[in-house]
């Protein structure tokens, strides 16, 4: 199965590129890594182009003006250029453990999409790596703040990792999250009318299992470590919630601004 790795980036790449490293020294590589540029400036480009030099995996860089938080509509340019059958997306603060693709490809199932966790490195450690570019992390490391999440080990994955039976969409984040892209496009992707902050990932999510592709979560496994930083506005999230809310009590499995008409 190939599979396409979707970096989310904005104007940070001192993470981007500890993320970036991270992701090309994986045990299994991906078959392409695709970063979803919501406007950076020509640094992040720079950097992009300085790595790409050192890799033989592919790394396309797909990028929008800047104007505003557009999540959603990076996203789905993103995933339109991916070559893979298999879509993990993650954001441009997760620092990939070694075996990040590996536990994903190994944990995906037809007729399902996958919500991973993240191990958050609190602020001295995130400025810490910031400086000596650590992107290797042991379990319960000091400066890890929930170290359960930071174990990978397989007895516990199969134990605790499985199906969502309900529909509940609590930690429902694309921070570390996969789904086929077959999956993504009959839904047609992210809702592009979400702008601003706040749960275009739930929502996207919501119109999945809508359609019958059913939640998997993924523990003590595919660990990221997220790197600490001030949270984003939530100036728009009252109108976010708007159209979240619509979806759930309409029940849709389809937006209509959406991946599909960046598709060939």
């Amino acid at each position: 199965m190939t599979c396409s790795l979707i970096i989310t980036t904005y104007n940070w790449k001192e993470a981007l590129e500890l993320v970036l490293t991270s992701a090309c020294n994986q045990s299994i590589a991906p078959l392409e890594i695709i970063i979803a540029d919501d406007g950076s400036q020509n640094d992040t480009k720079d950097l992009i182009n300085e790595i790409s030099k050192e890799t033989s995996i592919s790394i396309i860089h797909s990028w929008q003006e800047d104007e505003g938080f557009r999540a959603a509509e990076s996203r789905n340019k993103a995933i339109a250029k991916a070559s893979g059958e298999y879509i993990i997306v993650i954001d441009g603060d997760i620092i990939l453990h070694k075996d990040f693709i590996k536990d994903h490809i190994k944990f995906s199932r037809r007729n399902h999409f996958v919500q991973g966790i993240r191990a958050k490195l609190n602020q001295a450690k995130s400025e810490e790596i910031m400086k000596s570019k650590q992107f290797k992390f042991a379990a319960f490391e000091k400066g890890i703040k929930n170290k359960r999440n930071s174990i990978n080990q397989g007895f516990l994955s199969k134990l605790f990792s499985g199906k969502r039976y309900f529909k509940k969409l609590d930690m429902l984040q694309t921070c570390n999250m996969a789904f086929f892209k077959e999956d993504c496009i009959a839904v047609n992707g992210f809702n592009e009318d979400f702008i601003g902050w706040g749960k275009e990932d739930s929502e996207f999510g919501y119109r999945l299992l809508n359609s019958g592709i059913k939640r998997r979560d993924l523990r003590f496994a595919a660990i990221g470590y997220h790197i600490h930083h001030e949270g984003n506005s939530r100036d728009m999230l009252e109108e976010n919630i708007k159209i979240f809310q619509n979806t759930v009590d309409n029940k849709l499995c389809e937006c209509k601004n959406g991946i599909r008409k960046y598709l060939n």
